[in-house]
């Protein structure tokens, strides 16, 4: 026998997990199709999680959404603090400051550990009345139906359907909701490689988010609540296997080498997390009675971490929309979701793709012209404060869900 629900969301991932928490939350019945099994670990109360964890960068209108999720509370002890941002290249003159102060805010945002945010989803998962999980499956293929789509899915007892009104591709950067649904996708090789993990600082700046830019690519530390750092070390493709295989003094060598000695001398390097980087950007996010969200969407260059941030707003736009409507997978619907994402969807992927290329650009003759840029940004406000107050993730008509409350 066939099974229904109006809403499908294959995927649960962060994205997919915040989607269906903002559905439930507005009383609006869903299913989650997940690919592992649901488990609900503790929280340890007052836990840092720990140096073999890789970290996530929340910006100001992530920590409002969370925090209207009811998640937030879940991750403060957490969670390192952002007040401060400084961007700069290695050997040019030129930087950036952000303040928190200078944009009238208490933080730009904030870093958490990506176990305990997963861990703290899945509490609040596990309290909700209105969404359906279906674990330990996976999507085998979608087809038509009159009222939308079937879902044939794979689980340990064999495969079964589920027909949805609307089905929500939050499953990642080689979605298989998208090519069903007949979306093609665009990818683009930067040629780099990623590695992330905490270390130790000799030197504390507290509450600063460093972000140094090179010809390889970025090197970002991140300030965490355990005395910590979180390490983001950007490296040329054909130089990542010989990085994954190098021993823990070589690799913080070449850390401390590609960042600088502005936080003194680093040490003590946790369990490193490597990652190939690529754009996919999906031609469209929507197609009839189905919808994209996160790297589903698009799947950005890490640089200035607005990866998860984006996704979140797609979530927390979808669930603002079909909250109270009766078809949530009316075309009409469908085509406001397309309209409200793009001023930020473009202007994301506008700012992450043009900074990885104009800041790591290998061409000296550049130089003057980016440190000349850095200067003027620098030092006229208004301009400080329309690029801190994007990416504290305030861009085109941000969810209901992300704005500051006041006091």
């Amino acid at each position: 026998m066939t099974e229904r629900t109006d809403i499908l969301i294959v995927g649960g991932g962060l994205v997919g997990a915040s989607l269906a928490l903002a559905l439930d939350a507005a009383g609006r019945a869903a299913t989650l199709l997940e690919a592992q099994p649901v488990r609900v670990p503790a929280i340890a109360s007052g836990a840092a999680g720990d140096d073999n964890d890789r970290n996530l960068v929340l910006a100001r209108a992530s920590v409002n959404a969370l925090r209207a999720l009811a998640v937030w509370p879940l991750l403060d002890a957490a969670a390192g603090t952002i007040r401060r941002v400084e961007v700069s290249r290695a050997g040019e003159f030129g930087r950036v400051r952000l303040a928190a102060a200078d944009a009238g805010v208490d933080t730009l945002g904030r870093v958490v550990p990506g176990r305990v945010l997963g861990a703290a989803l899945e509490q609040r998962l596990a309290a909700c009345r209105q969404v359906r999980r279906v674990d330990s499956a996976r999507l085998v293929a979608l087809s038509t139906t009159e009222a939308g789509w079937r879902a044939r899915i794979a689980t340990a007892a064999g495969e079964r359907d589920i027909d949805a009104r609307l089905v929500v591709g939050a499953d990642g950067s080689d979605s298989l909701v998208r090519a069903q649904v007949g979306i093609a996708a665009q990818e683009h090789d930067y040629a780099q490689g990623l590695f992330v993990c905490t270390v130790a600082c000799e030197r504390d700046i507290p509450d600063c988010a460093f972000e140094r830019f090179s010809d390889e690519g970025p090197v970002a530390l991140l300030p965490l609540p355990n005395g910590r750092r979180g390490l983001v070390l950007t490296v040329a493709a054909e130089r990542h296997d010989a990085v994954a295989t190098m021993d823990d003094a070589a690799f913080v060598a070449l850390a401390q080498q590609r960042f600088g000695w502005k936080l003194g001398k680093l040490s003590r390097p946790g369990r490193r997390f490597p990652h190939r980087i690529r754009r996919v950007l999906a031609d469209a996010i929507t197609a009839p009675r189905a919808v994209l969200v996160g790297n589903a969407a698009q799947t950005l260059h890490p640089i200035g971490a607005q990866g998860f941030n984006l996704g979140l707003r797609d979530a927390l736009t979808l669930a603002e929309l079909i909250a109270d409507v009766d078809d949530p997978g009316a075309s009409t619907l469908l085509g406001e979701y397309a309209v409200r994402r793009a001023p930020d969807r473009d202007g994301v992927l506008a700012f992450s793709h043009g900074l990885s290329a104009l800041a790591c650009l290998a061409q000296p003759s550049l130089a003057p012209l980016r440190s000349l840029a850095m200067l003027a940004l620098d030092r006229v406000p208004p301009l400080r404060h329309a690029v801190a107050r994007r990416g504290m993730g305030f861009r085109g008509a941000p969810p209901a869900a992300t704005l500051d409350r006041g006091p």
